[in-house]
């Protein structure tokens, strides 16, 4: 059973996002981009959403999958990826790095794209038919649970979404649980500097906005470590925010 806190903070960004995904499916940018629904404000495209991605893979894909990216980083990019891999993304919202890594993987591999938003994922399948890829699949669901099989992913990406649970340790041991024995974690997240401040912990706007929920580089790697993992290294890419970076997170399990 969820504790209220973590049902409180899931149903807070459930409806950001879905919000988000709906002004990108009616390509109305004013809303997406406004006090109310945005997730990224145009001030913070340049350290969130698809300007992340190569020109070559923005263009390999549709438009509204490159628009409905919010991530802080691109995982496909840091993933290794390789021919005949099961995937699976947490928190996959378009469908960006679903149909990014689907290509990687090619014809014999399987991507998984993982979310809890209804609109999300009607967007993603939407977008995947555009981009008339087949070795896809959309799971509904929550990253705290989820919905696969023990020991049955070679790679588990996530684009700026851990931070974002209100049960981040549960998340990184179902992480441990569905990879194989020799499996990769290769994400992009947000890390918090030690000196967050309080005020910014407690803002629920900063937390749907991928910032108060952040975990620092010791939690993150404590948590990990805790899960089972190893091999663990996180290393900052860029800025986000005064007190929080975007880095890349990688592990393995033994």
């Amino acid at each position: 059973m969820s504790d209220p806190v973590t049902t409180d903070i899931r149903e807070l960004v459930r409806e950001r996002y879905a919000a988000a995904a709906t002004a990108t499916a009616t390509d109305d940018r004013s809303d997406c981009c406004g006090p109310s629904a945005a997730v990224i404000t145009d001030e913070q495209r340049d350290v969130f959403g698809s300007a992340l991605y190569a020109d070559g893979e923005r263009d390999e894909l549709p438009d509204e999958a490159v628009m409905a990216s919010l991530g802080c980083g691109n995982p496909t990019a840091v993933a290794d990826l390789h021919a005949g891999e099961v995937v699976l993304d947490l928190g996959s919202g378009g469908g960006i790095d679903v149909l990014l890594s689907a290509r990687r993987v090619g014809p014999t591999g399987m991507a998984y794209g993982l979310d809890m938003t209804d609109e999300m994922l009607d967007l993603a399948r939407a977008n995947q038919a555009k981009a008339g890829v087949e070795n896809v699949e959309w799971l509904k669901g929550n990253i705290e649970d989820i919905p696969l099989a023990d020991a049955t992913v070679d790679v588990v990406i996530s684009n700026c979404v851990i931070n974002l649970s209100g049960d981040k340790q549960r998340v990184l041991n179902e992480v441990a649980r569905v990879l194989k024995p020799g499996g990769r974690f290769a994400v992009s997240d947000v890390i918090a500097d030690p000196d967050m401040d309080a005020a910014t912990r407690a803002d629920m706007a900063a937390w749907t906005g991928c910032i108060a929920g952040a975990l620092t580089r010791e939690e993150f790697a404590a948590g990990l470590g805790a899960a089972g993992l190893a091999e663990i290294e996180i290393r900052e890419t860029h800025r986000v925010h005064d007190k929080a970076a975007s880095a890349i997170i990688r592990a393995r399990k033994p």
